[in-house]
């Protein structure tokens, strides 16, 4: 294994990746697996570089100075000769023939204009004072509506014929030429090397409160379920009128765990059918591309043939709500079942295939967030399937049951105009979500966050029964409202389905395909990762628009439910808290990753949710 040239914290120069120019960095770390430095440059930028990208400031400096010299080549050699004169060499004060003279001008009229073609080219090639700024993360403009330069950063190589040239009309010392062909005459044949894949270092910062926070949040997230469906089955469902335990031995059927099981294959299967379009994911850290099959909608409407076929044999869907709590506790028991699987599995898994956030070497803190970033058995996707399909789909399921519910213990020909309102807005959502299935191969849930118990548990038990919180609890506290006030309800929803459907739609073309033309018109700052920031559009006029949409439909959802207890507005309460917190999360990700962009895109875009307040 070979030594280690750079020490941590060491101030060298280092080669930008994909051209000839190099910058100050500072070494923060060193992979003895991969070989590789983890360099930070000024702007914050963080990469990983190979040794032979990285040379120290001393020797930079020494060929620096050396370039001020017409000739450099030449007098780097007299500096290595003695003092002896060679044989070949006249002795002072003899003169030479008039070949010798004519030659000696000769050979040095042919090293000034070598040694003028190699400036030139080099002159050629320097960045501007603006490059040099975009390179280091800073934008040659602050806006641009042309996405050309993000085209050419991407497409961007080191010509071959232009390499040829400076290899050939090196400014290098010819000690510096004699070491390279020493190196090259130890093996006659040329052997490519394979890339080096990047691998992810171990999380330094830990999220969520660390190893005490995601201890207690393993906890604390199942006791809020049961405490909030409790509450719902109460007469009085006040704060403070706190709900009476149930025996353990009623919260668990095996009859119930099983149509669990049966509900999640079921969807695994709908997931498997050859249907729908493949798609390529975005980059991994090594430079992989993950492919996902996209049949969300068509699960969809399997699923609701297959409710309609048990709706027309009479079955009961208000099972669902008779055994609501149970149902919550096999979610629960199965998703801590799945968590300790993907914790077991990712102990195998390599180390590229790590998520980012979730390898931290502490086992409460990677159970929780996740250690893999994408568990797959074959082709089906663990975590992909599960962000969409069980619980999303189940959500919508357990609102038709609340509502058959209601309708069945209140006589009801029809159910109420709070119910109808609720399952409406919340089914739009579901089926925004599966037609725009693709986005969410964007998202930092898939990007990002390994598969853990956070997402696991959020997947199959917070979503489906928290987030159907609004209709159970409908069935047990009937609302009435007014035609006004419901269509007043439903103008905030489609304002906030509005907002988060263009803002997201904006946000996922660009990311795509920022050269389409109807994308054009849209100004962004260009960033040294070769993505833009868009200051146009929605996302000029908050940096997260999306959220705010998110917001002002979880709104409108809770508002069916009347004032008189808080109950219903827990999922607003909540929601305002997650994206709040999910919001830091971009921004401390997004610093590290665009440096000085960033900075400017926040002068340029200063409101992060809530436009003049937040």
């Amino acid at each position: 294994m070979p030594s280690r040239k750079f020490a941590d914290g060491e101030v060298v120069m280092g080669r930008w990746p994909g051209s000839v120019l190099y910058y100050e960095v500072q070494v923060t770390s060193y992979d003895d697996v991969a070989h590789l430095y983890t360099v930070k440059y000024k702007d914050g930028t963080e990469l990983a570089l190979k040794e032979s990208d990285i040379r120290s400031q001393s020797s930079f400096k020494h060929r620096k100075s050396q370039s001020s010299s017409s000739s450099p080549s030449r007098r780097s050699s007299s500096r290595s000769r003695s003092r002896s004169r060679s044989p070949g060499r006249p002795a002072k004060g003899r003169r030479r023939s008039a070949s010798q003279s004519r030659e000696h001008k000769d050979d040095k009229k042919k090293t000034i204009q070598e040694t003028s073609l190699a400036l030139a080219v080099l002159v050629l090639f320097k960045p501007s004072e603006n490059n040099t700024k975009r390179y280091n993360g800073e934008p040659e403009s602050t806006e641009k509506n042309d996405t050309s330069c993000i085209i050419l950063e991407q497409k961007l190589k080191p010509d071959l014929e232009i390499k040829r040239v400076l290899e050939q009309y090196s400014l290098r010392s010819r000690k510096d030429d004699k070491k390279t062909e020493e190196i090259f005459s130890e093996k006659k044949t040329f052997v490519p090397l394979k890339p080096i894949e990047k691998v992810p270092s171990k999380t330094k910062e830990l999220e969520f409160g660390g190893r005490i926070g995601t201890f207690m949040l393993v906890f604390l997230l199942p006791a809020t379920v049961f405490y909030l469906l409790l509450m719902c089955k109460q007469d009085d469902p006040s704060l403070l009128n706190f709900p009476a335990l149930p025996a353990l031995e009623s919260l668990w059927d095996w009859r119930v765990f099983g149509v669990f099981l049966l509900w999640f294959f079921l969807q695994a299967v709908f997931y498997l059918l050859p249907v729908g379009k493949v798609v390529e994911g975005l980059p991994l850290s090594n430079g992989r591309k993950l492919q996902y099959r996209i049949n969300g909608f068509y699960a969809f409407i399997l699923t609701a043939a297959a409710i309609g076929v048990l709706l027309y044999f009479q079955f009961e869907l208000r099972y669902l709500y008779d055994h609501f709590m149970q149902f919550a506790v096999s979610a629960a028991a199965f998703s801590l079942a799945l968590s300790i699987y993907l914790y077991v599995r990712s102990l195998k898994a390599p180390e590229e295939e790590l998520a980012l956030g979730g390898n931290s070497g502490y086992f409460i803190y990677d159970f929780f967030t996740g250690h893999e970033l994408n568990p797959r058995i074959g082709s089906f996707d663990l975590k992909y399937f599960c962000e969409l399909r069980p619980g999303l789909l189940g959500w919508v399921v357990i609102n038709l049951a609340m509502l058959l519910a209601e309708m069945k213990i209140h006589n009801l020909s029809m159910p109420s105009l709070s119910m109808i309102l609720v399952n409406s807005f919340q089914l739009l959502y579901v089926v925004d979500a599966l037609w725009n299935e693709e986005a969410i191969l964007t998202t930092m849930d898939i990007t990002h966050d390994g598969f853990g118990f956070m997402l696991a548990f959020g997947d199959l038990v917070w979503v489906p029964f928290v987030y159907s919180l609004q209709a159970f609890y409908l069935v047990g506290h009937p609302i009435t409202i007014t035609w006004p006030v419901a269509a007043a309800i439903t103008v905030l929803n489609c304002v906030g389905y509005y907002i988060f459907r263009s803002a997201n739609s904006q946000k996922n073309n660009f990311r795509r395909n920022p050269t389409d033309p109807k994308l054009a018109n849209l100004k962004f700052i260009p960033t040294a990762t070769g993505k833009g920031l868009l200051v146009t559009g929605w996302w000029g006029f908050v940096r997260h628009p999306n959220y705010l949409g998110d917001i002002v439909m979880a709104l409108a959802w809770s508002l069916p439910c009347g004032f008189n207890h808080i109950l219903p507005y827990f999922y607003v309460i909540y929601f305002i808290c997650l994206l709040v917190h999910r919001e830091a999360r971009d921004e401390h990700h997004c610093k590290q990753k665009y440096g000085l962009a960033w900075e400017r895109y926040c002068q340029r875009v200063p409101y992060r949710i809530f436009p003049y307040i937040y």
